[in-house]
């Protein structure tokens, strides 16, 4: 049975990320889905998250992931990483969020997962939420080692596409 994809945005309010991470196992477990949550502050655009899902899932496929969890993987992509830890970078934090959640499962799990979900983030365009913006520019230049000469190479515009060439290069760069 083919595995299918969802993506939730919004705003979500973490006092404890540890019972917040509870939570999501807790509704993950229940609907046997893949649920993973993912700072959409560092996001640089749909096509970033979009080609770091891709990316996890073939290597999952394949059985060349580094992670054990393809949630863990799919962070790892996502913020470019071979390292786990550093990948952990890119998930969400304490305090109020900007989020992206990608859910991973049979459709009809997905859409009950999805909907409690929905029950704890103010839900957001993921259109608004992912787009590369002024205000997402030194977090994503920080996070991803984006040098001034890369920008001045490149051009200020081509941000999102350095950042999908870390995603490409997660794997080589050891």
């Amino acid at each position: 049975m083919q595995k299918e994809i969802q993506v939730i945005c919004g705003t979500v309010q973490i006092p404890s990320l540890r019972e917040f991470l509870k939570t999501m196992n807790t509704v993950s477990s229940a609907h046997g889905v893949i649920i993973q949550g993912l700072n959409a502050e560092l996001l640089a655009g749909e096509r970033h998250l979009h080609f770091a899902v891709g990316k996890a899932l073939r290597a999952v496929a394949a059985g060349t992931n580094v992670a054990k969890d393809p949630g863990v993987e799919i962070m790892r992509y996502a913020a470019g990483e071979r390292q786990i830890e550093k990948s952990f970078a890119i998930g969400l934090h304490e305090g109020k969020n900007r989020a992206a959640f990608v859910l991973l499962g049979k459709r009809e799990n997905l859409l009950l997962a999805f909907s409690e979900i929905q029950k704890i983030i103010d839900e957001k365009p993921c259109s608004e939420m992912l787009a590369y913006s002024d205000a997402k520019r030194e977090g994503v230049l920080a996070l991803f080692g984006i040098t001034d000469a890369e920008i001045e190479a490149a051009g200020e515009d081509k941000i999102p596409e350095l950042v999908l060439e870390r995603v490409a290069l997660a794997d080589l760069l050891k």
